[in-house]
């Protein structure tokens, strides 16, 4: 490409990295912002357990189940079509978010919700990867991933803000102005992509399956915070999961138009690549919530304080991504990677061995440091990992599968994470957890809500060390697959 050529390239890139920046800005203080809110929310409602853990649940069910079909959708008609109508949907429906008058009725909006965020999440990455040249693809992915962290920075703190002095129905209503604002920015800065609108074909079954499966496996879960692991209700959940997952490979190799290609995880590094990113989904992203709900019932401090509590998290994340287009010029984005999800390993064994009902405030600082710079490395070099090479005409669906692994590992860690910190309680305290007023109900519920915690960090230190693993043998099977060093391996940081 000549050099004119490419500053053009990278003109339009920048322009579209801003959009999606901005829409990532926008889903992601949702996310982080709620997290802090959520015991006053459930206490306006008086919501049961059950229902406080729906209110997360089934924005990430919705919002992985629908990533797939997005994906196809974007390929076959325009990503920026699809972009745009995400962007309208989501912004709609915080503005709906608002008004709920049942707890019920907002777990349903949350599910709208969640499917305009599908519609940006599944294409945002591959907007990127279709923009940028090769060579620039590593710094464009750290700019977008950094600006999640920077959501997750402003969220807590700005969610525990509205929620203390406007009402919780503030955390979706801010979601509106900048929801118009990047709307109307990406309607003029985003260029239409050709379209592939006669091949169309939408895997009704595969998609089906996957709602029904990962619906039953959250369903289990959600259920143990209610009736413990030996509930028939928790134990049929997650048979049927178990039952439909082959049942669902099955499909998906007949179908002409498959939600996961299953012909990609015959390249080993790619399905290790996607295992890794499942495994550190699981063991990370519950974090946040878990510590600001900490503070709020074990400590009993109230939303804007223990918002500032998860800041050092977001704060090393934001650094992290930011640097990694550095990182990129010097190390293969599988390096890095492996490099991220051993100190977010070496964060969450800080908060295990240190988490206690008198736990100073340096430890879980320091955990959060390493939990947050390892994600901020491992996000935008699994990324650009998995991405490399990978055709225009099929960056769509494939990056739609990677989110969906993703997501999946953050539907499970966030239904994982709330079940094992309540499972030490009596039934009629966990209710109280999620309110954040067990503290004023019950100095022994408060030690066994400990307990749970230090089981929960047990788990998920377990997942994140097998994580490390996953992305040991990637980097094996790649060099021996390729002789020591794979074409793709080159740093992207580097000129040809």
């Amino acid at each position: 490409m000549s050099g004119t050529g490419e500053e053009a390239q990278l003109r339009y890139a920048w322009r579209a990295l801003s959009v999606v920046s901005m829409a990532s800005i926008l889903t992601a203080l949702g996310s982080s912002s709620l997290n802090v809110a959520l015991p006053q929310v459930v206490r306006h409602f008086d919501a049961s357990a059950t229902a406080a853990n729906w209110i997360l649940l089934s924005f990430m069910l919705t919002n992985t189940g629908l990533m797939v079909a997005f994906g196809r959708l974007a390929d076959m008609f325009g990503r920026r079509t699809m972009y745009l109508l995400g962007l309208a949907t989501y912004t709609g429906a915080s503005l709906l978010l608002g008004f709920s008058p049942g707890v019920w009725f907002l777990i349903g909006l949350r599910a709208v919700q969640a499917a305009g965020g599908a519609m940006l999440l599944t294409n945002s990455a591959a907007l990127l990867a279709d923009a940028f040249p090769k060579r620039h693809l590593g710094r464009g992915m750290g700019v977008y991933i950094a600006s999640f962290s920077v959501a997750q920075l402003v969220g807590p703190t700005l969610g525990g803000f509205l929620t203390d002095r406007l009402g919780w129905q503030w955390v979706f209503w801010y979601n509106v102005p900048i929801g118009l604002v990047c709307l109307a920015w990406g309607a003029v800065a985003l260029r239409r992509t050709d379209s592939r609108a006669h091949e169309r074909g939408i895997d009704a079954a595969g998609n089906l399956l996957v709602l029904i499966s990962l619906g039953s496996l959250l369903f289990g879960l959600s259920q143990v915070g209610e009736g413990g692991w030996t509930d028939p209700v928790v134990f049929v959940g997650l048979a049927v999961c178990a039952v439909l997952a082959p049942l669902f490979v099955w499909v998906e190799r007949r179908s002409p138009h498959p939600v996961v290609d299953v012909a990609l995880f015959r390249d080993p590094p790619f399905a290790l690549g996607l295992l890794t990113s499942f495994l550190n989904a699981v063991a990370r992203m519950a974090v946040v919530l878990l510590i600001a709900l900490f503070y709020q019932a074990v400590r009993g401090e109230s939303p804007v304080p223990a918002g500032l509590r998860v800041l050092p998290l977001p704060v090393a994340a934001m650094i992290a991504s930011a640097c990694s287009g550095m990182l990129h010029a010097k190390l293969t984005p599988r390096t890095i990677a492996l490099l991220g999800t051993s100190a977010g390993t070496a964060g969450l064994l800080v908060l295990l061995l240190n988490i206690s009902e008198d736990i100073g405030y340096a430890p879980i600082a320091c955990g959060l440091v390493l939990i947050g710079a390892g994600s901020g490395m491992f996000m935008p070099a699994n990324t650009t990992a998995l991405l490399d090479g990978v055709s225009s005409q099929r960056i769509g669906i494939v990056n739609a599968m990677r989110l969906m692994v993703q997501n999946t590992g953050v539907v499970v860690s966030t239904a994982l994470a709330m079940s094992l910190v309540t499972s030490p309680l009596p039934a009629g305290l966990r209710q109280y957890v999620f309110a954040g007023t067990i503290a004023d109900v019950s100095s022994r519920g408060v030690a066994q809500l400990v307990t749970g915690y230090r089981l929960a960090l047990l788990v998920m230190t377990a997942i994140s060390a097998l994580s490390v693993i996953a992305s040991l043998g990637r980097h094996r099977v790649a060099d021996v697959t390729a002789g020591g060093i794979r074409p793709s391996e080159e740093p992207v940081g580097k000129a040809p």
